[in-house]
Formats: C-alpha cells, sequence, structure tokens
C-alpha cells in the first residue's frame, strides 16, 4: 500500500526551550523507518512529503493490519512516527520529538481502498502545534487528516522535499 504524507506550517529552525529549559537549534524532522530517522527535511521548509510503501494483510475478523520498517506498534495499535531532531555540524541527527499517526484513526474504507490500490493513503497534517513548536505525542483530526486519493496519477516518491 502506497503511503504518501504531506506536512505544512512547519515551525523553523530553532525550538522554544522545554521543560528542563533545553533550546534546539537546526531542526529538522523525517520518517522513523525502523529505529532510523531518514528523509529529513529542515524544520523551515515550507513543506515536507513523504511516500513510501507499507505492507497489508487480512487478518482472522476481517480487519486490515499493516506492517513494514516505517509501521510501529503492535497489531490493533499500528503507527508512523515523523521524528523531530537537531543535526550537528557533522551531520548527525539526534531526535528529541516524535509526532505519532495512528493507523487506527484511518476510516476504514480509506485503508481498504488503498489497501486494495485503488487509491493512495494521503495524511496532511499540520507540523506546528499550538506553542510554535514541532508537533509531538499521538496526531489527530484536525491537526491530522487522512484521506484515500486516486491511485491513478500517484504522488512521486518523493524523498523529504526541502531538506
Amino acid at each position: 500500500m502506497r503511503v504518501h504524507i504531506e506536512g505544512t506550517e512547519l515551525p523553523g529552525r530553532s525550538c522554544a526551550p522545554d521543560t528542563a529549559g533545553r533550546r534546539y537549534a537546526n531542526v529538522h524532522v523525517g520518517v522513523q523507518r525502523g529505529k532510523d530517522v531518514v528523509d529529513l527535511v529542515r524544520a523551515d521548509a515550507a513543506s515536507a512529503q513523504w511516500s513510501f510503501e507499507v505492507r497489508t494483510r487480512l487478518v482472522e475478523d476481517g480487519s486490515l493490519d499493516v506492517g513494514g520498517p516505517f509501521v510501529h506498534g503492535r497489531r490493533g495499535d499500528r503507527f508512523l512516527y515523523l521524528s523531530w531532531g537537531t543535526v550537528d555540524d557533522a551531520g548527525r541527527f539526534t531526535m528529541f520529538r516524535r509526532a505519532k499517526l495512528m493507523f487506527g484513526d484511518v476510516a476504514p474504507a480509506a485503508l481498504r481502498a488503498a489497501a486494495d490500490g485503488d487509491a493512495v493513503l494521503v495524511g496532511r497534517i499540520t507540523l506546528t502545534d499550538s506553542c510554535g513548536n514541532p508537533r509531538c505525542a499521538r496526531v489527530r483530526e484536525p491537526d491530522l487528516r487522512w484521506l484515500a486519493e486516486s491511485a491513478v496519477a500517484p504522488p512521486p516518491a518523493v524523498r523529504g522535499s526541502g531538506a
């Protein structure tokens, strides 16, 4: 199944101090594949996009389960991570925060259409929270909208635009 994530309203390259007083600079966001964060986008980009494949399978109760290197969690509680971090002068990424995008929040009809190949599963997310910082924790509507969009002309495989 093709998944395409479109992020808008990025927070900028610096992050206000957290509760421990840490301030972050040269902030980037990427999608987590296994333990690695890939396809980094600078947090001052106009937008961010990620596109990748996710495996699907029909389970005993007739529902769909998803899997693959981008998928985290146990069956019935699967999700994707968008991970925020800093990039140092040597190009090393150090994560400080994650946003969790739950497959359970996708309408079953949209998930089925994408799994059948009739559509691409598209997640549109605003990446800045109400305090002006990188969005984190579980993200729900209205900050994240899941849609099944026509697979006739699928979005190109975008690897972190704006990097």
